[in-house]
């Protein structure tokens, strides 16, 4: 199969930063033993982070951004694919320091590479995405504590993100009662939808002030906020409960104190979807594909977008104006 040029989007810093979409050719492709025909791929903080100058993503230009990618393998190496193989790859440098999935073609190392499971459509699985994943990979450890339903009212913070509103619907379908908390008033139909239990605001999870002990109220939650929050909400798990931590939207410190983890036996989990080996990243997808797939996937999708329009969509994320999943179709 000859393979000409193809489009691609394309970050650049020479006397200016640029966003485009440019013409690439196999020869742009970094190495990798596979090459993949992508079909689709999704919008994530990081790649916000990465179409910005002071991103602190990109270190080395020009770069195709796109940290997710679903599609068709073209050609193999590695005898683990052959040619016509569904496939998802996501994480491990992809988009960060190798080109990504804002492109028509990606050529990916094989071990980095998941076999599209049986239950999922490639367009499913990158509405799922990085996001999605990361919220599976959350409520897995939490089960691993020993969290089940009967234990009671599980929390989501930052609820309508990618992994907050993953959360609150993987959580409902598997029966949890879940409390989703928001500071976007508008959206509470939105989780509702997703299957949250209740909705409560920012401010009763956090209300400015951080206490040792608070009443308990939650028997885990999976939070991607961090910061002081995820110290005040530490402070209100049920004894035995667990928290699992995957983001930093609130800051990267954590002012808490001992008490919760030697008074009450509370679990703080992280949650690494970037190197998360792959053994246990085949088990997710796996179960991403069959128990815990919510049932219907479209209500996570704002809104599916091309390469062209990428430019203008990218800055949703860092002014805070996405909900749920936003799909590239390529």
């Amino acid at each position: 199969m000859t393979i000409g040029s193809f489009k691609a989007l394309v970050v650049n810093q020479e006397e200016e930063f640029t966003v485009k979409v440019n013409e690439l050719t196999l020869a742009d492709l970094p190495q990798g033993e596979v090459l993949i025909k992508i079909h689709y791929s999704s919008i994530n903080y990081k790649d916000s982070l990465a179409s910005i100058p002071d991103g602190k993503i990109v270190t080395s230009y020009p770069f195709v951004p796109g940290i997710d990618l679903a599609g068709v393998v073209v050609s193999s190496e590695d005898p683990r694919f052959n040619e016509g193989d569904e496939v998802i790859a996501t994480s491990y440098e992809i988009g960060v320091s190798h080109f990504g999935g804002f492109s028509e073609y990606a050529r990916i190392p094989a071990k980095w590479i998941v076999p599209l499971p049986k239950g999922l459509s490639l367009k499913e699985a990158m509405v799922i995405g990085t996001a999605g994943f990361t919220a599976a990979l959350s409520i897995k450890k939490l089960e691993d504590n020993g969290i089940n339903p009967e234990k009671g009212k599980i929390l989501v913070t930052g609820a309508t993100g990618g992994v907050g509103s993953f959360a609150v619907s993987i959580l409902s379908t598997l029966g949890y009662q879940v409390e989703a908390s928001t500071g976007k008033k508008a959206e509470q139909d939105f989780l509702n939808n997703l299957g949250a239990t209740s909705i409560i605001t920012r401010e009763e999870v956090y209300d400015g002030k951080i206490r040792a002990l608070g009443k308990q109220k939650w028997a885990a939650a999976v939070d991607s906020v961090g910061g002081e929050p995820l110290a005040s909400l530490l402070s209100q798990i049920q004894y035995g409960g667990a928290v699992a931590i995957s983001g930093l939207t609130a800051g990267t410190q954590l002012p808490t104190s001992v008490f919760p983890f030697i008074l009450r036996g509370v679990n703080l989990l992280g949650i690494d979807s970037v190197y998360c080996p792959m053994d246990i990243r085949l088990n997710i997808w796996q179960r991403l594909a069959t128990d815990f797939k919510p049932a219907n996937l479209d209500n996570f999708i704002q809104q599916e977008v091309t390469l062209q329009q990428l430019p203008n969509v990218l800055p949703l994320l860092l002014k805070g104006q996405a909900r749920g999943r936003i799909l590239v179709t390529l």
